[in-house]
């Protein structure tokens, strides 16, 4: 699964890790700004979007807005987020299939989970 995440404080994938995420099989990019925020979409073309809505220099919601009136394929599953669940509903509201505080990702059932053996 190719899983492109937009946060610009926190790893991302440590964050899924520490959750009990495999991330064995998941192809992992993390932008640490939304500096050309499209064209990396287009490039790496995710399956999974996580979108902070609270990035330099443009919001998630930002991102968001600009790739749904974009011709690029939208991903799979679209995740806002952030850490204000109220921005989180915004996303939502705009499109996004998922909104959830981005300390709680790993609880979403789009991970492929830790094998208990």
């Amino acid at each position: 699964m190719r899983v492109l995440a937009f946060e610009d404080h926190y790893d991302i994938e440590a964050i899924l890790t520490a959750g009990g995420v495999n991330t064995d099989n998941l192809i992992f990019e993390q932008r640490w700004n939304s500096m050309d925020a499209l064209e990396h979409i287009r490039d790496f073309a995710p399956e999974v979007l996580l979108l902070d809505h609270y990035m330099p220099p443009l919001s998630g919601f930002q991102v968001l807005e600009m790739l749904l009136n974009s011709d690029i394929k939208r991903p799979l599953t679209v995740i806002a987020m952030s850490s204000a669940a109220d921005k989180n509903d915004d996303m939502v509201g705009l499109g996004a299939d998922r909104g959830v505080v981005k300390f709680d990702l790993a609880e979403l059932d789009v991970w492929p989970k830790q094998s208990s053996a």
